[in-house]
Formats: C-alpha cells, sequence, structure tokens
C-alpha cells in the first residue's frame, strides 16, 4: 500500500508540481488548503489543480491558529518597536505543526510543500537537516529554521532538486491551470502593504508622536509614531535635514526614533535570542562556532563566528552588517547545511 501524504497547496504552481511528483513517484497524495483568512478565494486554483491531477482536495480551516500564533504575534512586535518575521512563524506553528495535526488524523505519514530545500539525515548523528536547494536563487531554507526534529522527520520537498523555470516547465507539459501564475509577494494578510491600517483596524494601534533625535540625544523634529519606521528606513521619514538620514534605532519606552548616516547603520555584532539548532543538538557553551550568516532572506551568506552565552548567541561577523533589525531572524549555514537560526534582539 502507497504510502499517505498531505500536500498543502496554496493555489501556486510550486505545490501543484510538488503534489505531481509525489504522485509520479507512487505516494498517495491528498492536496490540503490551509484557509487562513477570512473571504478568502485562493482554495479554487488547488481545487482546479487536484482535479486535473486526479487527487483528493480538501480546505481546512486555519483561521484561528493563524490570528491567535501569526497576526497577534505580528502585532504584539510592532507595539514592542521590532519587525516581525510572519512567514517564519507561520511556517513552525501553522503550516507544520496543524498541518501535520491535519495529517495524523488523516492518517498520512508525511506532509510536503513546495519549498525550495532539501531536507537529509545525517547519518553519523541521526539529525534531519536542512540543505540549501538546488537553485540558489530561490532557495527558502531561511524561512524553515525554526522547524523541529521532529517535523523534518514527517516533512517531503521534492522540490529542493529543482529549479524555478524547471518547475515551470513542467507545470506547463502536464496542463497545469497555474504554469504562469505570478509568485506571491506581499504579506499574505496584509495585501495592499499598508501595515498601518492594518496595525489600526486589527490591533487597536493609534500612533502617537515623539521625537526623532540624533544618536547624541539631540531633537530633530516629530515623527508620527513608531510603527510607522524600521531600521534602516530613508523613506517616507518626513523630514528634511539637508543630508540623507536613515532610522538607526526604535526606542518604545521613551517613543523617540534615531536618525542617522548610513555609515551609522552597519555593525559586526549581533545578538540572537531563541536560537534553534537544525543539525547539532545544542551550541556548545562559550565555544566560537565558524560559519555563515545571513540577516534577511533575500541577503547573501556572510562569514561570521559564533558563541552561545546563556540564552543569548552573538555572532561576530567578518564585515559589518547593515540595518541588524530586531525582530528579524539571523539564520547560519555550515557549508550547504542550516545550523541553526533565531530571532535578533
Amino acid at each position: 500500500m502507497s504510502e499517505r501524504v498531505i500536500v498543502g497547496m496554496s493555489g501556486g504552481v510550486d505545490s501543484s508540481v510538488a503534489a505531481y511528483l509525489l504522485k509520479k513517484s507512487g505516494y498517495d497524495v491528498i492536496g490540503v488548503t490551509m484557509q487562513m483568512l477570512p473571504a478568502s478565494n485562493i482554495s479554487e486554483d488547488a481545487k482546479k489543480v487536484c482535479q486535473t491531477l486526479e487527487i483528493e482536495h480538501y480546505t481546512l480551516n486555519f483561521e484561528k491558529e493563524f490570528k491567535d500564533k501569526v497576526i497577534d504575534y505580528f502585532i504584539t512586535s510592532y507595539k514592542n518597536a521590532q519587525t516581525p518575521n510572519p512567514c517564519v512563524v507561520c511556517n513552525r506553528l501553522i503550516k507544520w505543526e496543524a498541518l501535520l495535526k491535519r495529517a495524523d488524523e488523516m492518517g498520512a505519514k508525511y506532509i510536503a510543500t513546495g519549498h525550495y530545500s532539501r531536507i537529509e539525515k545525517n547519518p553519523e548523528n541521526g539529525r534531519y537537516t536542512l540543505k540549501l536547494s538546488k537553485t540558489s536563487t530561490k532557495d527558502q531554507t531561511y524561512m524553515l529554521y525554526g522547524l523541529s526534529q521532529e517535523q523534518l522527520g514527517r516533512t517531503l520537498m521534492p522540490l529542493g532538486e529543482y529549479e524555478k523555470a524547471d518547475v515551470r516547465k513542467i507545470a506547463e507539459s502536464i496542463g497545469l491551470p497555474v504554469a504562469n501564475k505570478p509568485d506571491s509577494q506581499d504579506i499574505c494578510f496584509i495585501p495592499d502593504g499598508d501595515y498601518n491600517a492594518f496595525l489600526k483596524r486589527e490591533g487597536g494601534v493609534i500612533p502617537q508622536k515623539g521625537d526623532f533625535i540624533d544618536k547624541n540625544g539631540n531633537v530633530l523634529g516629530t515623527h508620527t509614531g513608531i510603527t510607522n519606521y524600521t531600521i534602516g528606513q530613508r523613506k517616507g521619514l518626513g523630514i528634511a535635514l539637508g543630508v540623507p538620514a536613515y532610522v538607526c534605532n526604535i526606542d518604545k519606552e521613551k517613543n523617540t526614533v534615531v536618525l542617522g548616516s548610513n555609515d551609522d547603520l552597519f555593525s559586526d555584532t549581533v545578538q540572537i535570542r531563541d536560537f534553534n539548532c537544525i543539525c547539532i543538538d545544542s551550541l556548545p557553551e562559550n565555544v566560537p562556532i565558524k560559519a555563515n550568516g545571513k540577516l534577511r532572506y533575500t541577503q547573501k551568506m556572510s562569514p561570521c563566528t559564533l558563541i552561545k552565552s546563556g540564552s543569548i548567541v552573538t555572532a561576530k561577523f567578518e564585515q559589518p552588517q547593515r540595518a541588524v533589525t530586531p525582530g528579524q531572524s539571523a539564520v547560519f549555514y555550515i557549508d550547504d547545511y542550516v545550523l541553526g537560526g533565531g530571532i535578533i534582539v
């Protein structure tokens, strides 16, 4: 009897081709669309794909879980002057945790997604590892560093060996209706990109005016509320200083936004909390570890040294990094494998 796998299907080309490849490999494939937002119609494309592939399709409601674990986190982060990374949280707490629970209910051994990443088991220590995908331009391991060993051990990622262009060619060759569907870009629950309107509507966040200051504490002008800004921002500041100015720091307690030059944005030291190890059990205490790190999804890796002290991991980069942003994720690699990652303090 074929092993059953639940494929999380968004209605996009990646998850659709993932379902096709798994069926072609002999799995008993069931397509599941996760309804996480009210009045969302993403299940229609996924349903059409499943009809084409001749596999079962279900739409499962995860609106409550998504609000409790992702949207509330997003709002709280901005209230605390941090820039959240909702996709990372959604992957770990919704797409994997909730989907595995439903997989158990449906008698499925595995879940699968259309992420560009590879999962391998290390024969030396028995741990499941995340490996960079074949395509560097679409690699998504950065977004997956928070997954647990149990989650990785029950996950299939068939697209890790493919280039994006090849995935579209496969979709076209088998007549999938989403073969040329564009990739999603914006945060799914704020499609218009108006974060402040969302924070006000869903979180009751009313921006409070405060001071723009320089790094010496001198008042430069008035800002419109700390939720309107993020580290490294230049545009939309609403202040003219005669020279380019960037957001260098945000102080929630004092309700101030520190402005400075582009040079002021660079730092070679980053502190990380809630570090999740992937390829090893844990980081040794006070032992330097050479790695390559990235502080944003689209950023190139940069050499650094990690040192764990208590609950905090400090990364010392060989080259200063621009706009280190509290609340964002820092992910570290050894060769082609994810060492682990956490949240920038």
